[in-house]
């Protein structure tokens, strides 16, 4: 098996026959400027292949036989970066909302359907969560699901397993630790485990957002944050009518805090806070929902 060196170059027409390949999969801009990350990126799918250089994997990825190797290749170069209650105005406008709308609708037999798009490890979803049962602890019993999906299965597969280190819970209040995970120690190492009671209101999925989405019904918050900032803005463009057309009334959206919808009223949202945006009432369908 040939193994690729450390200085293992990309030549230009790779470089661009992977570039257009990973758009027009996944949404993913590359520029040049990219080379360095992607060389470095992939030569471990080189090595699994056994191929030599970047040409040789280039053909063999673009072509039918090398379908398969497409998502290795996307997983390999999506950033999959996060951390718990990130950012956290978002989770105070969320309390409000809860507090205001969601839970209402939940204690009077209502359905509410949250969606991490873009899930990462499973830090926001679970994030989600708490901030749900510290308000109502009652909700665990109530008609809630939280919908996280990510292109990338190897972190779907991470975030199903929801075992963290300790440097990625460093982010959760004291108190919320003892509650919702259980530690344990692996080869030296201290791990923090969710407990069943915040992992029973997530649903784990692989999904990309340039393809088709599981949704029936009206869904009533999106986080899509960190996941924009990587498409370019006519593939922006197209995802937030999706989104409006997802949300039920007055649904909410939010962005990362590099991320923003240029002039929003013209696809149907008004800012509402710092990279939030909330759907327009009027003109909203009330029949779209999170498959179960």
């Amino acid at each position: 098996m040939h193994k690729p060196s450390s200085e293992t170059v990309i030549d230009t027409d790779s470089f661009n026959a992977l570039a257009e390949l990973a758009y027009r999969e996944s949404g993913l801009q590359l520029a040049i400027e990219k080379t360095s990350m992607l060389q470095s990126r992939l030569r471990h799918r080189l090595s699994a292949l056994g191929l030599q250089d970047f040409a040789n994997y280039s053909a063999f990825v673009c072509s039918e036989e090398g379908k398969t190797e497409r998502r290795h290749m996307i997983s390999a170069l999506t950033t999959n970066v996060s951390h718990f209650f990130r950012e956290k105005h978002h989770f105070e406008i969320l309390k409000r909302h809860i507090q205001s709308e969601l839970l209402p609708r939940l204690r009077s037999g209502g359905r509410v359907r949250v969606w991490s798009a873009g899930c990462s490890n499973g830090q926001e979803a679970l994030s989600i969560a708490m901030t749900f049962l510290e308000l109502a602890i009652e909700v665990a019993e109530l008609d809630l699901r939280i919908l996280a999906t990510d292109i990338d299965p190897s972190v779907i597969q991470f975030a199903k397993k929801a075992s963290y280190q300790k440097r990625l819970v460093e982010n959760i209040p004291e108190d919320l630790l003892q509650k919702y995970f259980t530690r344990s120690e692996s080869e030296g190492d201290s791990f923090y485990v969710a407990s069943e009671k915040i992992l029973q209101l997530v649903r784990y999925r692989e999904l990309n957002l340039l393809s088709d989405w599981p949704i029936t019904q009206r869904i009533d918050v999106v986080f899509c944050r960190n996941v924009v900032i990587y498409f370019d803005v006519p593939t922006q463009n197209l995802l937030w009518p999706r989104f409006k057309e997802v949300l039920g009334p007055a649904g909410i959206l939010f962005l990362g805090h590099s991320e923003r919808i240029s002039n929003p009223e013209s696809f149907g949202f008004a800012s509402d806070g710092p990279t939030t945006y909330r759907a327009s009432v009027l003109g909203a369908g009330s029949s779209n929902s999170l498959k179960d």
